[in-house]
Formats: structure tokens, sequence, C-alpha cells
């Protein structure tokens, strides 16, 4: 099955699609992601590269991780 990761989708929405997906990002240094409420709260306003924008992180270095891991990432 393909595991689509719309970038332009909220973190609530997605890890609602992929719960693996809380993992992997949490694994990747997004804590809140683990937090149910944050998820729920946060997640819901915010997107996997307004994450990395706050976070400091490389997207593009995230989108490769995920590519890694089996899912294909729609700008």
């Amino acid at each position: 099955m393909l595991k689509l990761i719309d970038l332009k989708k909220n973190v609530y929405e997605l890890t609602e699609s992929y719960p693996e997906l809380i993992g992997v990002l949490k694994e990747m240094g997004f804590f809140g992601v683990a937090n149910p409420i944050a998820r729920k709260i946060l997640g819901k306003v915010t997107t996997i590269p307004q994450g990395c924008k706050k976070q400091g992180k490389d997207l593009d270095e995230v989108i490769k991780k995920l590519e890694e891991l089996g899912f294909k990432v729609k700008p």
C-alpha cells in the first residue's frame, strides 16, 4: 500500500492516516508529536514543513528519511 505524505496536510491528519508516523517523527526530534494532546491541538495547525522551520530542521533531510522508510512525499 502506498503511504503518501502530502506536505500540505497537517501533522494531525497525517498521523491519523499513518499512526506509525508518530514514532518516526519523534525519532527525528519532533517530540511533541508523541503527546496525544499536543498532537491533537498543535498538530492540527502545523505541517511538517512548518515544524521543520520552527525546530530548525532541514526539510530535505526529513523528506529523505521518510522516503527511506517507504513513504512517498508529495510537495
